[in-house]
C-alpha cells in the first residue's frame, strides 16, 4: 500500500512538473563596442519588453556590456533609447561575442547576427531615409530569403509597414521559423486584437443607436468634405480645406495617443504614406487628444511626418459631431476634387484600396 501511495504522489510531482510551462535557456552575452564619445552613456535595451537592460559609460573609446538574459532575446544597443530617430544597433543573444563600431554601424559576431546588422542597415538605414521604394524592396527581400531564420522577427514592424497587418499574418500562418519568437508571438497577438478593436468616443449606446451611428457614418461616403479648424502643433489655426480638395488625395486620419488600436495601426499608415507619397497621397491627422504633450510625442515617437490638428477636446472634440464619430481608429479617404470615396480603411483594406487608386 505504501509503495503504491508513493508512487501515486511521484506521479502527480511529474504530471505537475510536466505542466510547467517551460522556462527559456540562459546563455550569457558580451559586448565589447567602440564610439568616438567618450563620456557618453550607451544603453542596452531589451526589445520584447522595451526596458533597459545596463547602462555604461564610454571610456578611452571604448565599452563593455556583459550578463545573461534569455537565448535569441532582441537587443538594442544605442545612445538615447527615448528617440526612435537615434541609430539602434540589433542583435540577438545567441551566446556569441558581439563587437560593434557606434561611429560607423557596423556590427561582428554570428553569421545571424552579421546578416542582421546589414538588413537593419540597408532597411531603416539613409537609403530608405530618401528612397521608400527601396526600403520595400529590401523589407521584401528579407522576409523571402530569411524565411527559416530568427532574423525577420528583429524587424517585424516592418512587416507589417510592408505587407499590412492582414499580409503579415498570413504569412505567419505558414509558419516561418520566426514566428515562433516571443517578439513576434506579442506583436501578432496585437495585431489579432487590433483587427476587431477600437475605442468608443461615446458610451452608453444602445444596439439600435449603433446602428444608426453606422448609417450615418456610411452616409458621408460620396458626399463632399465637410470642412472644420483646428490648430496644429505649435499652436497655428488651420481649415482642413487648406489640405482636401486641393488636387491630391488625402486621408484623413482620425486617432489618438490614448488609443491602442489607433498606436497599433499606425505602422500601416506610416507605409502607406512612405508607399503613395510620390504619387500624390497626402495624410492629414486629427487628434481626439486633450492634452498637447502627449499628442506631440506620440507624432514623434510613430514617425508620423505628415500635418497634425487637434482641438485638443479629447473625446468631445468637434470632429466627432461633425463626422460622426462614434469610436476610433475611424479614417476618411478624399479625392482630388474633394468627395469622399471611402471610410474605415484598415490593414490591407487600406493597401488595396490605395494600389487601386495609384498602381503598384
Amino acid at each position: 500500500m505504501k509503495k503504491i501511495l508513493f508512487l501515486f504522489v511521484l506521479l502527480l510531482a511529474v504530471s505537475a512538473q510536466a505542466q510547467e510551462p517551460a522556462k527559456a535557456q540562459q546563455v550569457k552575452y558580451t559586448v565589447k563596442g567602440v564610439s568616438k564619445e567618450n563620456g557618453k552613456m550607451v544603453y542596452l535595451e531589451d526589445k520584447l519588453t522595451s526596458k533597459l537592460v545596463d547602462s555604461v559609460t564610454v571610456a578611452q573609446g571604448k565599452f563593455v556590456f556583459k550578463g545573461q538574459a534569455d537565448k535569441d532575446a532582441i537587443f538594442a544597443i544605442t545612445f538615447d533609447p527615448k528617440d526612435w530617430q537615434s541609430w539602434h544597433t540589433l542583435f540577438f543573444n545567441d551566446g556569441k561575442t558581439i563587437s560593434v563600431n557606434m561611429n560607423d554601424s557596423t556590427l561582428k559576431g554570428s553569421p545571424l547576427n552579421e546578416r542582421l546588422a546589414y538588413y537593419n542597415k540597408e532597411i531603416l538605414g539613409l537609403p530608405s531615409s530618401y528612397y521608400p521604394e527601396y526600403k520595400y524592396k529590401m523589407t521584401k527581400k528579407m522576409f523571402e530569403e530569411e524565411r527559416e531564420s530568427l532574423l525577420p522577427a528583429a524587424l517585424i514592424v516592418e512587416g507589417q509597414r510592408t505587407f499590412g497587418s492582414k499580409g503579415l499574418l498570413r504569412m505567419l500562418d505558414e509558419k516561418p521559423a520566426y514566428a515562433q519568437h516571443p517578439k513576434v508571438k506579442q506583436y501578432a497577438e496585437g495585431l489579432k486584437r487590433m483587427a476587431t478593436a477600437t475605442i468608443a468616443v461615446s458610451s452608453g449606446r444602445t444596439d439600435k443607436q449603433k446602428a444608426a451611428d453606422r448609417d450615418a457614418k456610411a452616409a458621408f461616403i460620396g458626399q463632399q468634405f465637410t470642412d472644420f479648424e483646428m490648430v496644429d502643433t505649435l499652436g497655428n489655426t488651420h481649415k482642413i480645406s487648406e489640405y482636401v480638395g486641393k488636387g491630391h488625395w488625402v486621408l484623413v486620419d482620425f486617432w489618438a495617443s490614448w488609443c491602442g488600436p489607433c498606436l497599433r495601426e499606425m505602422p500601416n499608415v506610416v507605409a502607406a504614406y512612405e508607399k503613395y507619397h510620390t504619387k500624390g497621397l497626402d495624410i492629414v491627422g486629427v487628434s481626439l487628444d486633450g492634452n498637447r504633450i502627449p499628442w506631440v510625442k506620440a507624432i514623434i515617437k510613430q514617425n508620423m511626418p505628415w500635418v497634425h490638428l487637434s482641438d485638443l477636446k479629447g473625446r468631445e472634440s468637434l470632429v466627432t459631431k461633425v463626422y460622426k464619430i462614434d469610436a476610433i481608429p475611424d479614417n476618411l479617404l478624399i479625392d482630388p476634387q474633394g468627395k469622399i470615396v471611402a471610410r474605415e480603411l484598415y490593414g490591407e483594406a487600406l493597401h488595396e484600396k490605395l494600389k487601386e487608386i495609384f498602381g503598384e
